[in-house]
């Protein structure tokens, strides 16, 4: 070694110095330096916060013990899919329900917590339809509204600005981007901001993305390749590839199943018939070198937001193996990841089980993830020895909504609850529609019975329907002349009045009664059958007829053997937002619509609707689908005619306002 560079020449000593500073920036500048994410590693929990309305989130399917859990697999990082849009009143200007950033700052206090980083995702995506060129004015609105929230929150939050933007050109959907990143920076400048391609987040697209002017981006991409093996038995692609089971990865001619007749003729036969060259860990790893180039190449950080292959009908071992190189190549080459998804058909629990934590872990795969693997032990269910909430506020843990048909549920009505801050709204169901409560794990309620246990809760109606059910389902078994059998009650005038009152329901178990079931289009007598040893679910039914005019509310449903509830609350509701009191005055800021003097009809109605106003006053209408989103928004004097032809049929409400701030919220309902 030349001994001329340990010279004591202090003078040579700082330049050396100085050159390997210069040395060390320039190298940090260059843009074949990649960066990487703050986060390593962790899942997509996915179906809680996607709600069709901020008020049907089943807030409580999560809480701070799943978040810890996560954790301790040794996950760093949670992306939390949003129905962002949804989240809002609608246009014009899509203002954010302060409920949903009351359940979002509790979600990120426990992320802050645990130092978890969470990436807030919007997930305003319709796989079937396009990406509107038009959604610019939406992300502004909803991105500037969460970045003045959150600009001083101290969680390491995330803005993802839209998941999956397609059937939309690099060329409109970059400058849309860089026009949500400028409104989000109007406000934070803390928070990193996620970026993806269109195309699907396509990895082929990451070169198409320009040079944003912003040095806190993270850009994502998904990953689902071979296409054939991660999505084979799923529903939603077009055409459906439910039909398609048992493809192997790596390819293996022995392996190969036939292609479905189905399917024949669609571009999933050209994807099959060339399955050999893209089914391989070469191709695989060449695909993610994509992105890692880019993530050189630029200079920037990169993740994986999403990758994953659906259950159902994929090799077992082929998944895990999947799962492991996928996993692995990305992390050697620095890539962070977010697999799809924590609970569900892409999850990390076994199929057939039940999704609990400590029992139904799927263990090969998360030893293919590099995850901590916890200790399991069996499940084993047992009777019930104590009564347990099914609604307060919330729903109760492990009690998973499945309501089917086209009434509004809104779990977070402030309608005068009787108890605490919310209420249970039911309306504009059609007849055997059904809110649907799914225990999960099934419940034994066999003691229960026995003991004199108890369906309790606190229940008010606006008439004129008066009578539906409630009914426990039976889990069907595996054998084939098992059928899921019915145990109902009829809830109507003899048991309660239907007077918009709050009243008191305490219904022994054991006077529910067996009813038969629907069970594959046809209807079975009942055979004595019934299980309450093995119940699955709760049913709240419009069994006798449409509810039409008619509102159910529900507070604090138990299953108890205690008789002590109170009614708290002993006002007549008779409106939207307006309580009548004993003496007959009135309390409230809304009105009645026929108190604003406007008429409205026909209701139901079909293609028309005709508004009239006695008052000079100005009126806005606006008027939202039974999914809060809006549908119609005008303005009128006197009389107006609004064109419902193009609406589908089904419950809307029609808010109107007069230029005088008096208000009303009226329910209509379209045939």
């Amino acid at each position: 070694m030349n001994m001329k560079y340990y010279s004591s020449d202090k003078s040579g000593n700082l330049n050396m110095i100085r050159c390997i500073l210069l040395l060390l920036c320039l190298l940090a500048a260059s843009p074949g330096r990649a960066q990487q994410a703050p986060f390593q590693r962790g899942v997509n929990l996915s179906n809680w916060f996607q709600a069709p309305h901020v008020r049907q989130i089943q807030f409580a399917r999560y809480t701070k013990q799943d978040f810890e859990q996560i954790r301790s697999l040794g996950c760093d990082v949670i992306r939390l899919p949003i129905n962002l849009h949804y989240m809002t009143n609608g246009a014009p200007g899509y203002t954010i329900d302060p409920l949903f950033f009351e359940f979002m700052d509790e979600v990120a206090g426990w992320a802050h917590a645990l130092d978890l980083h969470l990436i807030l995702d919007n997930h305003s995506f319709d796989p079937a339809v396009n990406t509107d060129p038009g959604v610019g004015s939406v992300l502004e609105k909803v991105w500037a509204q969460m970045a003045l929230h959150y600009k001083d929150h101290p969680a390491k939050l995330y803005y993802e600005i839209l998941n999956e933007p397609h059937g939309i050109a690099d060329a409109q959907w970059n400058p849309i981007q860089q026009k949500a990143i400028d409104a989000i920076r109007r406000y934070d400048t803390r928070h990193t901001i996620v970026v993806g391609a269109a195309n699907w987040n396509s990895y082929h697209n990451l070169a198409n993305l320009p040079v944003y002017q912003d040095d806190n981006l993270l850009y994502t991409f998904h990953f689902y390749d071979p296409f054939l093996f991660t999505h084979q038995g799923a529903s939603w692609t077009d055409p459906s590839m439910e039909a398609l089971a048992g493809m192997p990865f790596p390819y293996r001619a022995a392996d190969m199943p036939p292609f479905p007749d189905a399917l024949k003729g669609s571009w999933l036969e050209n994807a099959y018939n060339n399955y050999h060259n893209e089914a391989t860990l070469a191709r695989v790893q060449e695909l993610i070198d994509i992105a890692a180039n880019f993530q050189q190449q630029r200079g920037v950080p990169v993740f994986c937001g999403e990758f994953g292959v659906y259950m159902p009908n994929s090799p077992v071992q082929d998944r895990v193996y999947w799962y492991k190189e996928v996993r692995s190549y990305m992390e050697e080459k620095g890539i962070a990841w977010t697999s799809w998804d924590y609970h569900g058909g892409y999850g990390l629990f076994k199929a057939g089980g039940s999704e609990l934590f400590d029992h139904d872990l799927n263990l090969p795969l998360l030893e293919a993830l590099g995850l901590q693997v916890p200790a399991q032990t069996e499940y084993i269910k047992k009777p019930l020895t104590d009564g347990f909430a099914i609604y307060t506020d919330y729903l109760g843990p492990q009690i998973v909504e499945a309501t089917y048909g086209n009434g509004l549920v809104d779990y977070y009505a402030a309608d005068k609850p009787n108890n605490g801050q919310y209420t249970m709204a039911w309306e504009g169901a059609d007849q055997y529609n059904s809110i649907v409560l799914d225990f999960r794990p099934d419940k034994d309620l066999s003691q229960l019975v026995a003991a004199g246990y108890a369906l309790d809760f606190i229940f008010r109606a606006a008439a004129p329907v008066t009578s539906f059910d409630i009914r426990f389902i039976d889990s069907k078994t595996t054998d084939p002349e098992d059928l899921p059998w019915r145990s109902r009650i009829t809830i109507d005038e003899s048991r309660t009045a239907f007077d918009s009152r709050w009243h008191h329901l305490h219904i022994p178990l054991s006077q529910f009664s067996e009813q038969g079931t629907w069970h594959d289009n046809a209807w079975h007598n009942p055979e004595g059958k019934f299980d309450w040893s093995a119940i699955d679910r709760l049913e709240i039914t419009a069994e006798h007829a449409p509810l039409g005019d008619t509102k159910l509310w529900f507070d604090n449903l138990y299953i108890t053997n205690a008789d002590t509830a109170r009614i708290l609350e002993t006002a007549v509701f008779t409106g939207e937002g307006e309580e009548d009191d004993d003496e007959g005055g009135i309390t409230g800021l809304e009105e009645s619509v026929e108190k604003l003097g406007i008429s409205i009809y026909p209701n139901p109605g079909t293609n028309y609707l005709v508004l009239e106003s006695s008052s000079a006053d100005s009126i806005k209408i606006e008027m939202l689908d039974a999914q809060g989103r809006q549908c119609i928004i005008h303005r009128f004097k006197q009389s107006t005619k609004l064109e419902l032809s193009s609406l589908p049929a089904g419950l809307y409400l029609i808010r109107l306002t007069q230029s005088s701030g008096r208000h009303a919220t009226y329910r209509f309902v379209k045939r």
